[in-house]
């Protein structure tokens, strides 16, 4: 597994962002690589914020709000997301816990002192109901689980990442993303073997033998637990950074002037 240092230090990453048309808040690693599961053909998710210019924003022609780029170099599939800073702190004021994740991640490509303003108020956006995202988003990984024939693993440490960051949440009201740093608290057995032929295999391994009803009681026992957490939590029910998140972004805009 690929260190931070790697991810700050790879040219292919780095030419990727240098190539972009709007000044970067910052681009981390999201993902499989972000999550502690990335198999030898996973791609690389980077996800960031651009600023766009002003007169993009007061003039009759706005600038794209998202951009999306996805190629491959050098061998690596590489997708990168990338938001201007207004619609990102829109996105942050609301139960998305994605946003929050990429803004938190340790794997940074590039950054700025923004990127490291928006990192401290973030603790202020996280509400109680950003469990509502990790269940919805469990959900549908529980569906696809069911669906694909064979069985795939990557659906699988999907479910049980969001279900584990979910809870953790709730407790800690902190962002935690990767799969093995969670499982050191949760301490599911069955989680190494699972995370180890995702990054020992490829994207797409499947499960020779599935125990689908232990999986199933799994699920609905860590889905349960999310549910408790959530109406144990002290988290409060609104963010209190939208005043200060509205300062940062006026001033960006403004400076955008100079």
């Amino acid at each position: 597994m690929k260190t931070e240092e790697q991810f700050h230090l790879n040219p292919v990453l780095k030419q990727t962002v240098e190539d972009h048309p709007y000044p970067l808040l910052f681009v981390t690693v999201s993902g499989s690589h972000l999550y502690g599961f990335p198999s030898p053909d996973s791609d690389f998710d980077l996800r960031g914020i651009h600023i766009l210019p002003i007169e993009n924003c007061i003039g009759l022609k706005s600038g794209k709000e998202t951009i999306e780029k996805s190629e491959i170099k050098e061998k690596m599939e590489i997708d990168l997301v990338t938001h201007d800073i207004k619609k990102f702190m829109g996105m942050m004021l609301k139960k998305n816990g994605y946003v929050l994740e990429q803004l938190m991640s340790p794997l940074i490509v590039t950054t700025s002192p923004v990127h490291d303003q928006l990192k401290d108020l973030s603790s202020r956006c996280i509400t109680k109901f950003h469990a509502y995202h990790y269940l919805g988003f469990a959900a549908t990984q529980w569906k696809l689980f069911q669906k694909d024939s064979p069985p795939r693993v990557k659906p699988l440490l999907y479910l049980f990442r969001v279900l584990l960051t979910g809870i953790h949440l709730m407790r800690t009201g902190r962002i935690e993303a990767n799969l093995v740093a969670l499982n050191e608290d949760a301490k599911l057995s069955y989680l190494p073997e699972l995370i180890d032929r995702k990054i020992l295999g490829h994207e797409k391994a499947t499960l020779e033998a599935v125990e689908f009803e232990f999986y199933q009681h799994e699920y609905e026992r860590l889905r349960k637990e999310l549910e408790d957490e959530f109406y144990k939590t002290h988290l409060p029910e609104q963010s209190s950074a939208e005043e200060e998140l509205n300062d940062l972004l006026v001033s960006l805009r403004l400076n955008t002037l100079a």
